[in-house]
């Protein structure tokens, strides 16, 4: 089997997990026996760009000309079984489609955000979750809010690109949704059922959890949309050590709200960006895993670690979280490994000590859930599974 992996790197001045999967990904799959091919753009490199490349650059997320010969010149050289796509903005374009297609490579997609309608990827806008691009021929609220880079401009381009390349999705062999929240949307944008594969990311077995620690912990971006003000919001409702300790990793632009939050209260321990050391010291320090977000958030990998190390979860009831979960009324046969609640601070408050009094009847269901659904060799048996369906079916012709 031999798959062009191609993905357009965000700036690693802002570091993107999507980045560091994609990578894992490549490793595993060179792992399995699968010959890669990357084909890698970095959004870094635009700085560096010739004359000609700037100037071309606002309509690259429609085209992207130089992607183009590249992609077309490579896929005549290796003759690749699959084209494997990620994020193609702005380097790559959707257009990498068509040009697989005109080769007879079929395309399989991994969708990351909610790009297909939303100029920003998020359904997120001004602290709110935001779908007013949703069944429009072209999303005009994302230019008027100048959803895409805080431009205009830019994010007129971006709503034309997707108004344009609306068919050229929908010619994609095969969808990878990486929870059943993502297949909705794909379902919504028109993508039929059979081209829709629900397949979650996989992270690296840390082993056996250790013996379960105490209290909560939140690791992740301190934004908005990470829920970290609903979760401080929702634990000073309740008395001081009254639900032991919150743990607080991670960095961002509330950070200084949560450093207030630990000078004023003694069961709030704000650690601060962490390493991936740091990252597991933290949960064997811990008992329960919080993921909060309050918007569609895709898929919180914190969510995957915490049910490796054999620890539950108590998240919002948004996006990937409760797939992730095993609370997701789209799969009944699930056992929850863990709680989800809506994103209120009242109703995370009287969750939280739920969590507190019932995390040791499912540390053993949260490692179990890992094992069967997120673990690297359940997960590239069924990406495998994905590339074979699609390298001997009917190839498209975009």
């Amino acid at each position: 089997m031999r798959v062009v992996v191609a993905h357009n790197r965000y700036r690693q001045a802002q570091p993107s997990g999507e980045n560091v999967i994609v990578d894992s990904e490549i490793d595993q799959l060179a792992a399995a026996g699968v010959e890669v091919i990357p084909f890698l753009r970095s959004s870094d490199d635009i700085p560096a760009l010739p004359a000609t490349g700037k100037a071309l650059l606002p309509i690259s997320p429609s085209y992207a000309p130089a992607a183009q010969r590249d992609l077309d010149r490579l896929l005549a050289t290796h003759r690749p079984d699959v084209l494997h796509l990620h994020n193609p903005y702005p380097l790559i374009s959707p257009w990498a489609i068509r040009t697989a297609h005109r080769h007879r490579v079929p395309v399989v997609h991994t969708v990351h955000n909610y790009r297909q309608v939303c100029s920003a990827g998020l359904y997120f806008r001004d602290g709110r979750i935001c779908t007013d691009c949703q069944g429009r021929a072209i999303g005009l609220p994302g230019v008027v809010h100048r959803c895409y880079r805080g431009s205009r401009a830019q994010s007129a381009v971006m709503a034309a690109t997707l108004a344009l390349h609306r068919p050229t999705w929908r010619s994609v062999d095969r969808f990878i949704a990486l929870t059943s929240a993502v297949a909705a949307h794909l379902r919504d944008y028109g993508v039929p059922d059979e081209r829709i594969v629900v397949k979650p990311n996989a992270i690296p077995d840390p082993g056996p959890p250790a013996p379960l620690g105490e209290g909560f912990l939140f690791l992740g971006r301190l934004t908005p949309e990470k829920g970290i003000g609903l979760l401080l919001d929702a634990w000073q409702r309740h008395p001081e050590g009254s639900l032991g300790t919150l743990r607080v990793g991670g960095d961002g632009e509330l950070r200084e709200l949560v450093e207030a939050a630990a000078a004023g209260r003694a069961d709030i321990d704000f650690l601060g960006p962490l390493d991936r050391s740091a990252v597991r010291d933290a949960l064997r320090a811990t008992a329960v895993v919080l993921a909060v977000s309050t918007w569609h958030d895709v898929l919180p990998t914190v969510v995957i670690e915490a049910l490796a190390s054999g620890r539950p979860v108590l998240g919002t009831a948004l996006g990937g979280i409760p797939y992730l979960v095993g609370a997701d009324a789209a799969d009944p046969a699930a056992t929850a490994a863990g709680w989800v609640v809506p994103p209120e601070a009242a109703a995370l408050a009287a969750a939280l000590p739920v969590a507190r009094d019932g995390v040791a009847a499912l540390t053993g269901v949260a490692r179990a859930r890992y094992e069967t659904t997120f673990h690297p060799d359940v997960v590239m048996k069924q990406h495998l599974a994905v590339y074979d369906a699609v390298s001997t079916g009917t190839r498209g012709t975009g």
